[in-house]
């Protein structure tokens, strides 16, 4: 099979799907991998570098979609990339498609075979190819929380510990997944009081067992929600359902009850956001105000940081790619996991979240694929 990695051009993404040692492994069985030139510069990795691992470099982008059979990308395909894939195509990627009609109606025209990374879920329960991102990104929350509470940011002008003397902030997280874990660990490391509110009492006891005294952990409601939402300096937006639109559990009404100069991040975003007013930024124009309250809502917050988030992403993607490449469609009637990342298959919606957020038409892959 023919395996093609294009350069990312969404804003400030960073990151790159395949790297060299996956080019080499695809080489060895026989594949043929097309990449193209610079696509792993933000990331650390020269051109030479995939060239010695077997690579074909291509000078052009719409040259990688033209030869390849599987397309590896990190972030959704752009409007002007919707015309360069083919009808049968695969294409293996975050789409995030409950977020984003236009993308997904274009997909569906273009007749691809969809894969997506955040709809894989292993038996137990984990979703292995959003978990490193997640873990990336709830770290990241912190950091960016902390620079955009600074006065010359617009925020509130705290430090995020606090010092002897003075209280340090307090940081409120919508969500004990992945992401708010993570973002949990760091901000009580600095020093910050911090709730985590949850909806599963299970995950709030196991939150509470392993986090320090200064994690509470809290059931959400709205009445708690809306509660800690007017104490809240830093609120990070954490909550996940699986391949379908992130609920709404911060309205506007609420926002205006926030402190002047506090600071949301919506890590959200890539799936609609947890906030009302929470729309997509980049890393270039990363951030808004509304009510006085700080957004930050980029879509795309790993590609700041591609050299690490490239690595710990295509360590959990590569041997799905491998997968993909070697049995093609096959892939998924030998692994079941790989199944449920059939979002579209060739102008059909497959993952019944995506169908039901939109009120499309749903069919089963098994039904699709034999027809």
């Amino acid at each position: 099979m023919i395996v093609g990695c294009p350069k990312e051009i969404k804003n400030n993404e960073n990151r790159v799907a395949l790297l060299p040692s996956g080019v080499e492994e695809l080489v060895r069985r026989g594949h043929r991998v097309v990449v193209e030139k610079g696509a792993g510069l933000g990331s650390g990795v020269s051109d030479e570098d995939y060239v010695l691992a077997g690579a074909e470099m291509a000078a052009r982008h719409a040259e990688v979609f033209r030869l390849a059979d599987l397309i590896v990308k990190v972030k959704e395909p752009m409007a002007r990339e919707y015309r360069l894939l083919k009808p049968g195509q695969l294409v293996f990627t975050y789409f995030h498609f409950a977020a984003n009609r236009p993308l997904t109606e274009a997909m569906i025209r273009q007749k691809i075979v969809a894969v997506a990374y955040e709809t894989i879920r292993t038996a137990d329960g984990e979703l292995p190819l959003l978990t490193p991102m997640s873990e990336i990104a709830g770290r990241m929350a912190i950091q960016e929380g902390a620079k955009y509470l600074e006065k010359p940011m617009m925020g509130r002008g705290i430090l995020l510990g606090g010092v002897p003397g003075v209280a340090p902030a307090q940081v409120v997280i919508l969500g004990g997944g992945v992401v708010g874990s993570n973002a949990a660990k760091v901000a009580a490391g600095l020093g910050a009081r911090v709730t985590i509110l949850d909806v599963n009492l299970r995950r709030l006891r196991y939150l509470d067992d392993i986090m320090p005294p200064n994690v509470v952990t809290l059931m959400s409601n709205t009445h708690n929600v809306r509660d800690m939402v007017t104490r809240a300096d830093l609120l990070i937006g954490a909550v996940l359902i699986e391949g379908a639109r992130a609920p709404t559990l911060v309205n506007r009404a609420m926002l205006k009850t926030m402190k002047p100069g506090a600071v949301i991040i919506d890590v959200a975003v890539d799936q609609g956001g947890c906030v009302e007013t929470c729309k997509p930024t980049t890393h270039s124009d990363p951030t808004y105000v509304i009510d006085g309250v700080v957004h930050y809502c980029v879509a795309n917050m790993p590609g700041a940081v591609g050299r690490t988030s490239t690595y710990a992403l295509t360590n959990a993607t590569f041997p799905y790619v491998m997968a993909l490449a070697s049995r093609g469609e096959k892939a998924w009637d030998e692994n079941p996991v790989l199944r449920g990342g059939v979002n579209l298959y060739k102008g059909k919606v497959t993952y019944r979240p995506v169908a039901d957020t939109f009120g499309l038409q749903y069919e089963p892959l098994k039904t699709v694929a034999a027809g």
